[in-house]
């Protein structure tokens, strides 16, 4: 079969367009002495995440890629990111600052309650040791000897004032730590709403 010279000359044409085409493609970036290079084959590994650009056969840049972002700005975006979701969240469960008021208040109430439970429960053990240290005493006044199960509910008594006295701490810290939160909510509120106090 013959062909013809200028139908050669296309068929090879077309089976060397593509190659030319992406052979075409120039890579320039920044090496680490400052230098700008111009590349055919490609960035190499350790500049790829300084930026690039890629420029096609005039020299014209067709693509741009950026550099990585920095330890510091990926910690900002994860952190405007947080706050994003914390005030969409704000927003969900509040409609206006007397909202987060009213939520405070039963905070507060119900943290109140505990501790007035916790309290009362004191009083009564209290009361309870003082019966069975009067019993312990009027059996040494009689000159005998303060019965061990006696000697063993006192001692369960003052552990479990103990353990009272930790949780009406606990309470009163969670008191505290609700009230800075929802001051810091309702501030963050007044903000998102456009300064409503």
């Amino acid at each position: 079969m013959l062909m013809l010279p200028a139908l050669r000359y296309s068929l090879a044409l077309v089976i060397l367009l593509p190659a030319l085409a992406g052979a075409a493609e120039l890579y320039r970036y920044v090496d680490d002495k400052g230098v700008t290079v111009l590349d055919r084959q490609g960035v190499p590994p350790e500049y790829i995440g300084k930026g690039y650009e890629v420029l096609n056969e005039q020299g014209r840049v067709i693509r741009v890629i950026p550099p990585a972002p920095s330890r510091e700005e990926m910690q900002r975006q994860l952190d405007a990111k947080a706050r994003a979701s914390s005030d969409a969240q704000l927003l969900r469960l509040y409609t206006s600052v007397e909202d987060v008021d009213r939520a405070l208040e039963r905070k507060l109430a119900e943290l109140d309650g505990l501790i007035g439970v916790a309290r009362g429960n004191q009083q009564s053990l209290r009361a309870q040791q003082a019966n069975l240290q009067s019993q312990a005493a009027e059996s040494e006044r009689a000159g005998r000897d303060v019965p061990s199960h006696l000697v063993e509910q006192i001692n369960n008594l003052r552990e479990q004032q103990r353990g009272l006295d930790k949780d009406i701490v606990r309470y009163e810290k969670s008191r505290e730590a609700a009230m800075a939160a929802y001051a810091a909510d309702r501030a963050r509120l007044a903000e998102l709403l456009g300064g409503v106090r």
